[in-house]
């Protein structure tokens, strides 16, 4: 009687609860992620073409320690009560950067502007 060596098949490796556990995850962080924004702040460039607007435009200096509405030094918590009484009743803000002003220090400006003071943001470049 002739000896066979056994030869052992592989055992196959069953992919199914990886899938599972793969849909779980997909599952999971799809329900805990927010797709909404958190704040948006509608701004655009300053950048010709527009129609003239009759009213003067404000004009607000933001630098990293200092900020200046129409040439008048004004602090960041009194930034809201500033634009508010603007004379004249300004329709544009622009706002001009100095150089070394991080992009958290602008979104602090601008979140201090009363979104219903009725001003177009732009941003000069």
């Amino acid at each position: 009687m002739p000896v066979r060596p056994v030869t052992r098949r592989r055992a196959r490796i069953s992919v199914t609860s990886l899938i599972d556990v793969i849909f779980l995850l997909l599952l999971f962080f799809m329900l805990t992620s927010t797709f909404t924004r958190f704040a948006e702040l509608p701004l655009s460039t300053a950048t010709g073409g527009g129609a003239l607007d009759p009213s003067p435009p404000a004009f607000l200096q933001v630098g990293m320690d200092s900020l200046r509405l129409n040439g008048q030094d004004t602090a960041l918590a009194a930034l809201a009560e500033a634009v508010a009484s603007l004379p004249g009743r300004a329709t544009t803000l622009l706002v001009q950067l100095s150089d070394g002003v991080t992009a958290q220090r602008l979104v602090d400006v601008l979140t201090s502007v009363p979104p219903g003071a009725g001003l177009a943001v732009r941003v000069l470049e």
